[in-house]
């Protein structure tokens, strides 16, 4: 076989190392696709962050922590807050239409005129939160735990509440005209000036 001269040997190299680098770089690509995003149009994600009014529609938030979060007034529609963590957060005021809560974990959370408008809620910890004059309409919040939640003046008109606990909740002014109600448990609920509210508890 004929000896390669240099600049056909420095031709082959090139060609070699242009089919073995591609190879080599898809890890380093994998890689930088995977960071996971910490910070949406100027509002941090993590633990008791300060978003007041931030703009989180659309937002991909699942299994996030925002425990403790002031989330105020923060538009939120169609948001994506799958198994997020809400504890003790702060959602005053804010926008929730339309968004994905299914097992939220969200205790002695503040939600006082929020709106959830069909929101799916469903399977979602709500334990103890206050829900003073939130706007549930046709919000999903079958198997949902409503236990000693504050539901005072709130709107759950044709909401599903199927096999929702909703034990020692605080009823008093709350709106739940054509809810579903099959093996919803309100044992215990105070449901003074309830309008559609079960009257065989």
């Amino acid at each position: 076989m004929p000896a390669l001269n240099r600049p056909t040997r420095s031709l082959l190299n090139l060609a070699a190392a242009c089919v073995i680098l591609p190879g080599m770089l898809l890890p380093a690509v994998a890689v930088v696709e995977s960071i996971p995003v910490h910070e949406i149009n100027g509002c941090g994600l993590w633990p008791y962050t300060r978003c007041q009014g931030a703009d989180l529609r659309h937002a991909d938030l699942v299994g996030r922590n925002l425990a403790g979060a002031d989330l105020r007034g923060a538009n939120l529609a169609r948001a994506d807050l799958r198994g997020a963590n809400l504890a003790g957060a702060n959602l005053e005021g804010a926008d929730l239409r339309g968004a994905r809560l299914n097992k939220v974990n969200a205790p002695v959370a503040i939600f006082r005129h929020a709106r959830l408008v069909g929101a799916d809620l469903e399977a979602a910890r709500l334990m103890r939160s206050d829900y003073t004059g939130a706007d549930f309409t046709a919000a999903h919040l079958e198997i949902a735990n409503l236990n000693h939640a504050r539901l005072t003046d709130a709107r759950l008109v044709s909401a599903d509440l199927q096999e929702a606990k909703l034990q020692g909740a605080q009823l008093i002014g709350t709106n739940m005209e054509g809810a579903l109600k099959r093996f919803t448990n309100f044992n215990d609920a105070y449901m003074k000036d309830c309008t559609g509210c079960p009257l065989d508890w």
